[in-house]
């Protein structure tokens, strides 16, 4: 960590101040809690008695839920199915005081619904309902039409990419266009995913995590060297302002141009049980940083740490901004105080 604790209390107080607008994948992440007693005498497999049954958002709606927990203003954009699952993230979003006019239903899909069973903190199986097929055409054009609006009424705008269908090559395409005609001057992060790899162009800051960056630059990442190489053919492949890398164990990596020295910091995470969702709480932080104005050491450092908490936490949990300031607050080994 490169940053005092008094500059990281400030930006979390001016983020409270911004607005982000989020599009993207949209998730229902259902929980069953149980307890296992016995293997069943119909396979070689668990018997798990229930417990409790938790919903919670996913995909883009965990990168919502972070930054509603940091006291940012999130104004929401995608696709859910007329279906009752699509009703309960409507109630979730609701909950959360989060803009959602753009929140559209397509009749011709349901929603996407990942199912974990988890007995003695441990993942016993997840079972998936989703249809990963792109939205029809005219669902593209109602998602750029808010797009436009979400653009000129917030301070960023953060796509969140699952592979789900709703971030299609032609919306990805107009968003590039809609940047170009504004001179580049629209801050634009994407949390990138393999199914579009292809079609990212024109693009502020992007975010994939280190399996991805591999995937997607042909390079296999095995130290700083080749983190940075990666990240320089991604940012010239994407037409990227700025890549930052997810290097799980070993951190992160901000490269800032093509010309500019990468920022390199170390994992916070002190115990991890689940990394679900770190990549959107990384995403999420740092976006919301940058937007109130940190440096790039401050925002990446925000969002390490902020990273660091929620692996430690069983399920897709986002950033409390209470822990996240006490975390801060208990550490030691700050510099430049």
């Amino acid at each position: 960590m490169i940053t005092s604790k008094q500059e990281l209390f400030d930006i979390l107080d001016k983020i409270k101040s911004i607005s982000v607008a989020v599009m993207g994948d949209l998730m229902l992440d259902r929980y069953v809690w149980g307890q296992v007693e016995r293997i069943s005498a119909e396979a070689p497999v668990p018997v798990v008695h229930i417990r409790r049954t938790e919903d919670r958002l996913g995909g883009a709606g965990n990168a919502v839920k972070n930054l509603v927990s940091l006291g940012v203003n999130v104004d929401l954009s995608g696709v859910v199915g007329p279906d009752d699952e699509g009703k309960l993230v409507a109630s979730l979003l609701d909950e959360d005081g989060v803009k959602r006019e753009g929140l559209l239903v397509d009749p011709s899909r349901p929603t996407v619904i990942k199912t974990r069973v988890i007995a003695h903190s441990q993942q016993v199986v997840r079972i998936d309902r989703e249809d990963t097929s792109p939205v029809a055409p005219e669902m593209t054009s109602r998602l750029m039409e808010v797009a436009e609006r979400q653009i000129a009424e917030n301070n960023i705008y953060l796509l969140s990419d699952y592979g789900k269908g709703t971030v299609t090559r032609e919306f990805l395409a107009k968003l590039s266009e809609l940047r170009q005609s504004k001179g580049g001057s629209i801050p634009i992060i994407v949390d990138p995913h393999p199914a579009n790899h292809n079609y990212y162009s024109n693009i502020t800051i992007a975010k994939p995590n280190k399996k991805e960056a591999e995937a997607a630059s042909g390079i296999v990442i095995k130290d700083r060297a080749s983190a940075l190489e990666a990240g320089k053919v991604l940012i010239k492949r994407w037409n990227a302002d700025m890549m930052l890398i997810t290097l799980g164990e070993d951190g992160l990596m901000i490269l800032p141009s093509l010309t500019t020295d990468a920022i390199f910091l170390e994992t916070m995470a002190q115990e991890v049980f689940d990394v679900s969702g770190a990549g959107d709480t990384v995403t999420a932080v740092f976006s919301a940083a940058m937007a109130a104005g940190a440096s790039l050491a401050a925002a990446g450092d925000l969002a390490n740490i902020a990273a660091g908490i929620v692996v430690s936490e069983i399920g897709t949990s986002p950033i409390e901004y209470k822990r996240l300031r006490e975390t801060i607050d208990l550490m030691s080994y700050v510099m430049n105080e």
